[in-house]
């Protein structure tokens, strides 16, 4: 189920994806890439009523990430201007030509005419305009230059041309020997809209303080929303140690280092850079400019929080626990009710890893709501519901709290608890055993669009939320026997969260497992055991649980019974009820294999208490398949019969197609075993009814490829049929028992022992 109070570390630069840098000491200076910009802005007033309604309305949506963002090859520029209007991007290269190529005067008198565009009753640019701001910063940029500094510019103006004109020449030389069609589908491949890529940022010398927020903020957004259009780890953090190198004082270039480090988990880095974060908060005087005398106690505080959080996050429970102590110290000395609610959220947390307590959750609820806090209180009840989920509540219960929290996200619009909400419902019904309802809410969420405004080209819905529906999705139609749909969503799964992003281990975990559900159904236990590892790095205790149900189809008991005896003792200790369950369930076999048929009853009843007791349907159902298989083997299938009416409807409707097609051969071997006292007219409509049973189990099976079940269903069938007198359909279904005989190995098991 997924973690519902990631979302509560104190995050200072993302409000609405906008970093508040106050803090630089580059101002904006001429470059030429910036020189190019003001040839396209005048060769834009130039044209006036020329350009189309539909080439102006393109070129306004480009300048703002140019003006914006960082400088960027000519060769780019160009291309970019090229798709929005080619004739002008023609006008500004012969422009640049004119300019790079004649003398130093040129430069001059470009300038000069520059301050011509505000002159005028109806000037051609505004000046408190976006684009007319950024005239004036260049023109006041330019004028406080020296005549040294002028000439440098003008020098690298012209080495900025001449390296595109090179780039040409060597493009046609290589268009020449390069096939045409191979050409276009190299530039189609171009995204001029995406997110920055590395050669775009790197630069000579430092950013200006605006390219520098801009830069921060697209990436700090990026890392929220889509963290695959966002920069490397490796990359991002070259340049934010560039922009440090040049101002080490620049908090925010800090926090964005801090957020990088921890897609990468590495403890020591965002450790380092969270605690410098701080301290340049504090040395600048940035917060107490905005909050007066209490910046610098606030930044001590929040500090201490974050630092709780990290090492929570990392598994350093203790070291949290002391940082959380120092942050309630400070918090309550400056009576910052506000801080103390996220520093209660976090003690929950931090006590919930040692023993489960509603009342620290309960009342930080009732506080939030009294402070105004809707956000930590909407993650409270989110909380609450999840642990009453895992102590058996009644699910009517929990869908009533939790259509109390939507109330507040949809008055708040607080869209990322929108998310969890719903992954919460999804999570719920899966416990619950409601496959259909689990569907119904993950495909609710996949519908659904994000509250958010993001960039054009960016994933909204790249978060956690999100992961955990598809992971359920795609187990959900593996369960069905649609191997082929699910792999496409783990597909989408792996583009949309690379290997090296915060959420894959979640997709890496139910691939795994799928693929090994889908060995053990075809027999290869050798490929499942290889699985195991992988895994068991991801969760040791599913790790262990499947190690142990190889062991007991290889016909290992003694090892798988040791294995799982260590497991059920582990997970009753850590109260995780639905595997003590499973493991109960996975016992018992081992007893029947064993022919310990009476040992495996007081087990099943232990487990079916369990399940009822923490309304855990569709495990409950499964224990009393169970129990009715004991039944029929201890020589009793008429009570074995009226069981499985009570529990095969839950099976069918919300069951994997495995346990659907158990269901059934189960029902078909009670009817063939009751049959023995009936009459002659009464057997034989029993076999034909235990027959079109058997056909459902061999549709079920066939499914999702599960000979050995396969190879059980056609043996039965033929002994049927032979009974019947029907010798054609035995032999039929003898010659396909005896291919697949061929092909599985057999393991001396008797049929009848074999429940799964």
């Amino acid at each position: 189920m997924a973690s519902v109070h990631e979302s509560l570390y104190f995050n200072p630069m993302l409000s609405n994806g906008v970093v508040h840098a106050n803090v630089f000491g580059v101002r904006d200076w001429v470059t030429p890439h910036k020189m190019a910009l003001l040839v396209l802005l005048s060769e834009l007033g130039r044209a006036g009523s020329q350009l189309g309604l539909l080439e102006r309305r393109r070129l306004n949506r480009l300048l703002l990430p140019l003006l914006q963002g960082p400088d960027m090859a000519l060769s780019r520029l160009r291309k970019a201007i090229e798709e929005c209007c080619p004739h002008l991007a023609g006008s500004v290269h012969i422009r640049l030509k004119l300019m790079a190529e004649g003398e130093l005067k040129d430069m001059e008198q470009f300038f000069d005419d520059l301050s011509d565009s505000f002159s005028g009753t109806e000037p051609e640019v505004h000046k408190t305009s976006v684009v007319g701001l950024f005239l004036r910063h260049m023109i006041l940029a330019y004028n406080k230059l020296s005549f040294s500094q002028v000439y440098k510019l003008y020098t690298a103006l012209q080495q900025y041309f001449q390296k595109d004109e090179k780039k040409d020449g060597a493009d046609e030389n290589e268009m020449e020997l390069t096939n045409p069609e191979e050409l276009d589908g190299k530039m189609e491949k171009e995204e001029l809209d995406g997110p920055l890529r590395e050669e775009e940022i790197a630069c000579s010398g430092p950013l200006s303080q605006k390219q520098a927020e801009y830069f921060l903020s697209q990436q700090a957004s990026l890392l929220k929303n889509d963290e695959t259009k966002a920069l490397a780890p490796a990359s991002l953090q070259k340049e934010l140690n560039n922009l440090l190198k040049f101002n080490p004082d620049f908090a925010e270039a800090h926090y964005l280092s801090y957020l990088n480090s921890l897609r990468v988990q590495d403890v020591f880095s965002s450790t380092h850079s969270l605690l410098h974060y701080f301290d340049r908060l504090i040395l600048t005087g940035a917060e107490s400019k905005s909050n007066g005398d209490e910046g610098y106690g606030r930044s001590l505080r929040y500090a201490a929080l974050n630092l709780a959080a990290l090492h929570c996050r990392f598994g350093h429970y203790q070291q949290a626990e002391l940082a959380l102590q120092e942050a309630i110290r400070i918090a309550q000395e400056s009576n910052d009710h506000v801080c103390l609610q996220h520093c209660l959220s976090w003690l929950y947390i931090l006590e919930q890893k040692i023993f489960d307590s509603c009342v620290l959750l309960e009342h930080s609820v009732n506080k939030s709501l009294h402070f105004g806090l809707p956000y930590l209180a909407s993650l409270g009840i989110q909380s609450l519901v999840q642990q009453r989920a895992f102590a058996g509540k009644a699910a009517n219960k929990l869908m009533d709290a939790l259509k109390d929290s939507d109330l507040l996200h949809w008055k708040h619009s607080l869209s990322e608890l929108i998310d969890i909400s719903i992954a919460q419902k999804t999570a719920i019904w899966r416990l619950y055993g409601r496959s259909t309802m689990a569907l119904q809410q993950a495909q609710t969420l996949l519908s659904m669009n994000s509250l958010e405004a993001v960039n054009v080209g960016v994933q909204q819905n790249n978060t956690e939320s999100f992961a955990v529906v598809l992971c359920h999705l795609a187990e959900l139609h593996a369960e069905q026997g649609y191997f082929a749909a699910a792999s496409e969503i783990l597909k989408h799964l792996k583009e949309r969260f690379p290997p090296n992003s915060q959420h894959a281990q979640l997709w890496m975990l139910f691939d795994q497992k799928i693929q090994f559900e889908r060995a053990m159904n075809d027999g290869r236990y050798h490929v499942a055991d290889s699985l195991v590892a992988g895994i068991t790095a991801l969760n040791s205790i599913e790790g262990v649980y499947r190690k142990a149900i190889v062991l007991k189809a290889q016909n290992q008991m003694s090892e798988a019974h040791k294995l799982l005896q260590k497991l059920l003792i582990h997970c009753q200790k850590i109260k995780n009820t639905e595997m003590v369950i499973r493991v109960l369930l996975s016992i018992a076999e081992l007893y029947w294999r064993s022919s310990c048929h009476t040992i495996a009853l007081p087990v099943l009843l232990q487990a079916l208490a369990l399940a009822r007791e923490y309304s855990l349907q569709y495990l409950a159902s499964e224990t009393v398949l169970n129990l009715a298989f004991s039944q029929l083997i201890l020589g009793i299938p008429e009570q074995a019969l009226n069981i499985l009416h009570m529990a095969i409807e839950p099976i069918l409707a919300h069951g994997a197609v495995l346990d659907k097609g158990c269901a059934m051969f189960l029902v078909a071997k009670c009817q063939v075993a009751s049959a023995a006292s009936y009459t002659p007219e009464k057997k034989i409509e029993a076999l034909e009814s235990a027959i079109l049973n058997l056909n459902e189990a061999k549709t079920y099976f066939a499914k999702v490829d599960c000979k050995e079940q396969l190879r059980d269903v056609l043996y039965f069938q033929a002994r049927l049929f032979h009974t019947l007198g029907k010798t054609q359909e035995r032999n039929k279904c003898a010659m396909l028992f005896r291919q697949l005989h061929q092909e599985l190995p057999a393991h001396g098991v008797p049929l009848i022992n074999a429940f799964k």
